[in-house]
């Protein structure tokens, strides 16, 4: 495994881009507007609930104003199924009227200024300004930027603002937009939550979690195949003899049936000692 943090960003981020040239951001949106409202709806919702919202949801909501016409009731039962649909509906019309009245009715595209609107911090803010108006403003950070980003060994960080610092250190600023992207799809794809598939991992010998998990290298692609480690040796004793050899593999004795009390209290004791077992140490 390539050992300095710098040098391994850097051959993380070759072979991502290599892997997924078609990466791209999974909210469906035509605007900066629509791309602001998906990504409020995506916390703790997944892309493709959203997705599903937001096809009915924008042919009704064209506009901040028409947010705004409708009443608060009415919102939340138009984005129930996307979770947390009151504490939305109350951002997504904080956002709409600030929009309205400071900024003309369009979406702010300075970080500054679109961390003002309801219900934004820093991951929308990247989203927006990002993937709406090709502004690198910084690294989005979502749950599997993060996964991901722990387990390469990229930040030791637990804050999504810390993790988000560590990468724009690492990461060159002309890959901070698509760089989520790649590490999003190669989250989803493969290095899963529960059952990461290192297997067929592109980044396995540059990963810091793979190397630290105890894996049979056969089933590893040749070439994420990391060097593979010294052969264990099989001590066996005699205990009565005091004799040691180290066979390979050693024929150890099947275990003893299960002990039954009143068997043992009427069952002759032997004449002479039972042969001497092999212990595996």
């Amino acid at each position: 495994m390539i050992g300095d943090t710098a040098t391994r960003s850097a051959e993380i981020i070759r072979r991502l881009k290599k892997t997924y040239p078609d990466a791209h951001c999974a909210l469906q949106h035509s605007n900066a507007f629509e791309l602001l409202i998906a990504t409020i709806l995506s916390a703790q919702c997944t892309d493709e609930r959203v997705n599903i919202v937001t096809s009915t949801l924008f042919r009704k909501y064209r506009s901040p104003q028409d947010f705004l016409a409708a009443s608060q009731t009415e919102l939340e039962n138009d984005i129930r199924s996307t979770g947390f649909f009151r504490n939305k509906a109350k951002n997504i019309r904080a956002a709409c009227e600030r929009i309205v009245e400071v900024y003309g009715g369009k979406v702010p595209d300075s970080m500054e200024d679109i961390l003002t609107l309801g219900g934004v911090a820093r991951k929308t803010a990247n989203v927006v300004l990002g993937n709406a108006f090709g502004i690198a403003s910084g690294v989005v950070v979502d749950t599997h930027v993060s996964r991901l980003s722990q387990r390469l060994g990229l930040t030791e960080a637990k804050q999504p603002e810390k993790i988000e610092a560590d990468l724009m250190e690492l990461v060159p600023k002309k890959h901070w937009i698509m760089f989520p992207h790649w590490m999003i799809f190669h989250g989803r794809q493969v290095c899963q939550a529960r059952k990461p598939k290192c297997a067929s991992c592109v980044l396995a010998d540059l990963c810091p979690y793979f190397a630290s998990l105890e894996v049979d290298t056969k089933t590893i692609s040749p070439a994420a195949r990391p060097t593979p480690p010294q052969a264990l040796t099989f001590l066996c004793v005699e205990p009565t003899l005091g004799l040691a050899h180290a066979p390979a593999p050693p024929r150890c004795a099947a275990p003893p049936p299960p002990f039954d009390r009143l068997a043992q209290s009427t069952r002759p004791r032997p004449a002479a000692a039972a042969p001497p077992l092999f212990f595996c140490q």
